[in-house]
């Protein structure tokens, strides 16, 4: 597998906070059915703001073709949940404000939001991630230790996944120097359990971070999407022992998908733990036998200027009165339905395939997605369910 080229890591972005209302209203419209950060986007996009995007959904959904309305997060169950977080000493923070990690904001379809608990400045500094194998061996977890103390000593944040084994000892090594724990499920929910107090540790002297709402209880799927995280606020990946089939090379995956690093740690080829570190070097991970492996493949990426967002969501004016729904015929609806299919396509080559217009074009598949008919594929690709 080739490594990915980071585009590095960014500044915070210079773009206002957002007020209470808006945070309550960005709350709502991702916490309402079938809305994912894709959609969030391109909704906030198309009508100017959170609220007015609100607004629009049950029309959206209903011309989707839903029969019965759409779930909408109420505006009092996102007052309890902000509460909730409160009482926890979180924060609520937005794409491109302190404590939302820069690089994260660079990834198709970023999380608009997420919960931070403890120092919100570790952020902001470069992040390498190092995960591995929850039953890591005494060599394999000694090898975590140093390199995560090394890296912390040059001025880097540990990110991990909170697990057992290797997430545990690089998070313990990190802990004095700046350690990022990613989170499944609601960042009071302490999984496993014999890391409550690793976990009240790092929402006091590191950074706690979740997508999900406090309480939240992880499912077997959230972890993927926490995986996804991870790899997505790093510069780099460092897999540290793991099985051929493994969360950690899930998150491995998805560093590559996300233009960042991928490093690997060889092991015995009569470990079944170093099987698939050892398969990600056949196929281009960076070999590391030493701190100084990684320090060199990232130090030019450190040096390069940063790069904004394509889309500043925080700057989105909630104020701004949305241009109506245009009035889009039938046929030109099929006309979009039946130019898509179970294959991701681009929805530039679907404008020009169909010769609908262009607004018209995203209204029609926002009205698909809020229904549950379309998949999305980063930004850019779309594709029928079927």
């Amino acid at each position: 597998m080739a490594r990915g080229r980071s585009k590095g890591p960014l500044k915070q972005s210079s773009a206002a906070r957002l007020n209470h209302q808006q945070r309550l209203s960005w709350l709502r419209l991702i916490r309402s059915e079938n809305v994912g950060p894709a959609t969030f986007r391109t909704l906030v996009n198309e009508f100017g703001g959170a609220e007015a995007a609100i607004e629009a959904l049950p029309l959206l959904s209903r011309r989707g073709g839903r029969a019965h309305d759409i779930r909408l997060c109420t505006e009092a169950e996102a007052e309890a949940e902000l509460e909730a977080a409160e009482r926890l000493g979180a924060n609520l923070v937005a794409i491109g404000e302190p404590g939302y990690p820069p690089a994260l904001a660079e990834v198709d379809a970023p999380p608009p939001l997420l919960y931070a608990k403890g120092r919100l400045d570790l952020a902001d500094i470069p992040i390498v991630a190092i995960v591995g194998a929850r039953n890591g061996s005494a060599v394999g977890q000694k090898f975590t230790r140093q390199i995560a103390a090394e890296l912390g000593l040059e001025g880097f944040g540990i990110a991990s996944g909170l697990a057992r084994g290797i997430d545990t000892a690089a998070h313990l090594a990190a802990l004095d120097h700046g350690t990022i724990a990613v989170l499944a499920g609601g960042i009071d929910i302490v999984y496993p359990p014999e890391n409550e107090a690793l976990q009240q540790a790092i929402g006091e002297r590191g950074l706690l971070i979740s997508e999900r709402s406090p309480g939240f209880s992880p499912r077997g799927k959230d972890f993927p999407r926490r995986n996804r995280l991870i790899s997505g606020i790093s510069l780099g990946v460092v897999v540290i022992e793991a099985a051929e089939r493994s969360g950690s090379l899930i998150t491995a995956r998805f560093a590559g998908e996300q233009g960042r690093e991928v490093f690997a740690v060889p092991g015995s080829p009569l470990d079944p733990r170093s099987a698939g570190t050892n398969n990600l070097l056949k196929q281009g991970a960076g070999l590391v036998t030493c701190v100084r492996d990684i320090l060199e493949v990232l130090a030019p990426i450190l040096g390069r200027p940063p790069a904004p967002p394509p889309i500043e969501l925080a700057a989105a004016d909630e104020h701004k009165l949305p241009e109506p729904l245009p009035d889009i015929r039938q046929s030109e609806r099929e006309l979009v339905v039946g130019a898509l299919g179970p294959s991701p396509v681009d929805i530039d080559e679907l404008i020009r395939a169909t010769g609908v217009a262009t607004r018209k074009v995203h209204i029609v598949l926002l009205e698909l997605d809020l229904v549950g008919r379309l998949q999305r594929h980063g930004q850019q690709f779309v594709s029928l369910r079927l």
